[in-house]
């Protein structure tokens, strides 16, 4: 849509390009995506590189794949505010409660301090089951989901549920998806695509790919200067391994065929950024309504309050399956309180401003961790929030 009919200008669009060619000259990202939606029309959705073949470990000669608007990307994290909402949208239909027990659908977790444990925990990181027991990154475990729950329910508590905010990386993923499983009879994937891809038309944005789509899907690379300790040891921690190894799991055919509900949905900008539309517009979009706009409200609510996050030791706003903006300190740049949205693996980001009447997602392959040019992303969400003001 032309800038001036959603009262923006062409410079200020360009503005926006020019920060994400910025980022992509540091050489930290074989390719970007960015789709801005204001007040309902798309603005921006372009690509910069190359979806194979422009890592820094590929041969000189390597073919290229050349990124386009369409390519699917990992979004990793960012996975997680698709988890919930499908939990949500479950609530709404009364198939289950956000503050049930955990335990209620899987029997697993019935012993001890564990059974305290409820849904709600799980959406907000308070469950006290952060860090991945050995073992659980198996993705031959990714077909026997029972088997997977097995392993998590013998992993001790950090914390009494409820208490302690700590980061659920991986974990309540799988701890929510063998709950909508349950319940409802169907596989998270089969809920996602009936209830919320489907209707809202979207090509991809699903748990992994058709194993025919697979090659389409980009390429991540690891970039910049190799996590060191402590940051080594927290990702560790988090994730069950090595950012090395995970890095060689998301790549492997069993990452993008199963089910890893906190992590494996594959999406581009565009599509990702319509799932956030839709969230800022009370559950609706295009005329197809998803959500209730209580049952957006209560998934945006917050729940912590700049809280230290014992798994990122960060201070971080956080509702029921999403990460909450600030004024100062936000994921999606200054002065965007009532933002929502998902990290993803440090380099996927996707929110929704509805002071702005913006929803935005950008995505990129690239993952590094200790290169001070990792600031040129921070930059590039900040001149999105300073391009596009709050609505006067």
């Amino acid at each position: 849509t032309p800038p001036r009919a959603v009262r923006l200008s062409r410079a200020a669009i360009e503005r926006i390009w020019q920060s994400v060619e910025t980022l992509y000259r540091t050489g930290l990202h074989p390719a970007i995506q960015l789709c801005v939606r204001h007040r309902g029309e798309i603005v921006i959705d372009r690509a910069i590189g190359y979806a194979a073949g422009n890592a820094p470990d590929d041969e000189p000669g390597a073919a290229k794949r050349r990124a386009t608007t369409d390519t699917p990307f990992r979004i990793y994290s960012t996975s997680k505010a698709i988890t919930a909402m499908v939990v949500h949208l479950l609530d709404d239909r009364g198939v289950l409660h956000i503050d049930d027990r955990v335990c209620d659908y899987l029997p697993e977790f019935s012993d001890g301090d564990k059974s305290a444990i409820t849904i709600a925990h799980v959406l907000c990181h308070r469950a006290g089951i952060p860090n991945v027991p050995r073992g659980a990154m198996d993705l031959d475990l990714l077909a026997r989901p029972a088997d997977l729950i097995r392993l998590l329910a013998k992993a001790p508590l950090v914390g009494r549920p409820g208490r302690q905010l700590a980061y659920h990386a991986v974990t309540g993923g799988f701890v929510l998806g063998e709950v909508v499983r349950r319940a409802s009879g169907q596989d998270i994937r089969s809920v996602l695509t009936k209830e919320i891809r489907e209707p809202l038309g979207l090509r991809w944005m699903n748990y992994g790919v058709a194993p025919e789509d697979a090659a389409e899907v980009a390429l991540d690379a690891i970039t910049g200067v190799p996590p060191v300790p402590p940051l080594a040891q927290l990702l560790t921690r988090a994730l069950g391994l090595p950012v090395e190894e995970v890095m060689k799991l998301a790549h492997d055919p069993r990452f993008l065929s199963g089910i890893l509900p906190a992590a494996n949905v594959v999406s581009n900008a565009r599509e990702l950024s319509a799932f956030f539309e839709c969230l800022r517009c009370g559950g609706e979009l295009n005329d197809v309504r998803v959500f209730e706009p209580r049952t957006v409200r209560r998934a945006t609510g917050e729940r912590s309050y700049f809280e230290i996050d014992f798994t990122l030791g960060l201070p971080l706003r956080y509702g029921l399956g999403f990460m909450l903006g600030g004024k100062w300190l936000s994921l999606f740049g200054p002065d965007t309180t009532h933002a929502f949205g998902h990290l993803g693996f440090t380099n996927v980001v996707a929110w929704a401003d509805p002071e702005r009447e913006l929803s935005a997602a950008l995505v990129t392959s690239g993952k590094p961790f200790l290169d001070i040019e990792v600031l040129r992303l921070y930059q590039c969400i900040t001149a999105i929030g300073r391009e596009i003001p709050k609505r006067g």
